[in-house]
């Protein structure tokens, strides 16, 4: 069990200070990636390159709207439903206890988090989609997304960007991963194909959105940065609260107590 907690301190290595682990690099390359970007001006490039004065013509297209979009998105509401009924299926045959069980717990805690967050940073806010500005046939004016608070005069609530979250927001799956690692193993452990395999459905489902005309290049930019932030601050807190439940006296007496009793 302690091999276990040691393990998990240091997502995708073994470094000694968890500022200095890989998973820490990876948010702040995120993080500068995202912030040049925007610093850059791109976004309504990129979109001019798919759109003109009277909208987006791949907007309808059946291979993005309905394989890219809506397939895609199906797919993944069975693949949460099948994480969620993995995790009740090791919780149910063996108990919260089980290095297995708190696996899948926080893998599917951790998934959950994103999807919400994502969802719920939507609903508030008031950046409009390419698709509704007048420069594309729509009615709203270009406000950028850091002018919090600041109506353009369309629907908004198309920031950040919802189906990428799709793709980013399994994340933890990689965290809760991690220490499958074991020395001698390969260098690239199942944490890190997941982590990439993920990152690219994500840019993936990014990029059809903005062909289509529903968001900018940042807004899946930073939909990764989020997700990759809330994957890690659940990781954090998941560490310290399974650390206190494996030294609570009382669970290690009952965790004594059941190994002596077992044949």
């Amino acid at each position: 069990m302690g091999h276990e907690h040691t393990a998990t301190a240091r997502p995708f290595g073994r470094g000694a200070r968890w500022w200095t682990s890989p998973a820490l690099r990876l948010w702040g390359a995120l993080a500068v990636l995202v912030l040049a970007w925007d610093a850059s001006g791109l976004d309504r490039w990129v979109m001019d390159r798919w759109a003109d004065a009277t909208g987006f013509g791949w907007r309808h297209h059946p291979w993005l709207a309905h394989w890219g979009h809506d397939a895609a998105r199906t797919v993944v509401a069975w693949l949460f439903a099948g994480l969620w009924g993995c995790t009740v299926l090791a919780l149910v045959r063996h108990g919260w206890r089980d290095a297995r069980s708190r696996r899948w717990l926080e893998a599917a805690l951790g998934v959950t988090l994103c999807l919400l967050l994502i969802a719920a940073l939507k609903r508030s806010s008031l950046t409009s989609c390419p698709w509704d500005l007048a420069r594309y046939g729509g009615t709203a004016q270009w406000v950028s997304h850091w002018a919090w608070g600041v109506p353009d005069g369309g629907p908004g609530r198309c920031f950040p960007g919802g189906h990428a979250s799709a793709a980013f927001g399994w994340w933890p799956l990689a965290l809760a991963w991690a220490p499958r690692r074991r020395p001698g193993a390969a260098a690239w452990p199942v944490a890190w194909y997941l982590w990439i395999g993920i990152g690219l459905v994500g840019l993936a489902f990014g990029a059809v959105q903005t062909v289509r005309g529903a968001h900018y290049p940042s807004h899946t930019l930073w939909t990764a940065w989020l997700c990759w932030t809330a994957a890690l601050l659940h990781h954090a807190a998941w560490q310290w609260w399974g650390h206190r439940a494996t030294t609570d006296p009382a669970v290690q007496a009952t965790q004594t107590s059941t190994s002596t009793a077992s044949p």
